[in-house]
């Protein structure tokens, strides 16, 4: 099993949110329940904000039990890694289409070059 690399999980609302999430910057994520037998967190959505990682976040609050994130330097780099989260976990997430690239950008997806 490939891992996400994005640390921690957290619950999955405003208030944990509020005080996990500091920082006004880019980012990916994964969403997703937590295996009943294991205790290990199970992707089910990765996404990324360009620009604010915890706005993105608020979105979702309530919709998924959990969330993983990291914070990035930079858009490409939040594109990049969600794109790889994307492949890495295809089979079992909600996700019905490739991550978008950002508006503007020529970026290509570093695992399929789409």
């Amino acid at each position: 099993m490939p891992e996400t690399s994005l640390g921690a999980f957290y619950d999955l609302d405003d208030e944990t949110i509020d005080r996990i999430v500091t920082s006004k910057s880019a980012g990916a994520y994964c969403l997703g329940p937590l295996n009943a037998d294991t205790g290990n967190f199970v992707p089910k959505y990765v996404g990324r904000s360009d620009d604010d990682i915890k706005a993105r976040l608020k979105n979702w609050s309530g919709k998924y039990p959990k969330f993983k994130f990291k914070y990035y330097s930079t858009a490409k780099a939040a594109y990049e890694k969600e794109c790889r989260l994307y492949h890495d976990w295809l089979k079992q997430l909600d996700n019905e289409i490739h991550p978008a690239k950002p508006e503007g950008s020529d970026w290509k997806c570093p695992v399929c070059g789409e």
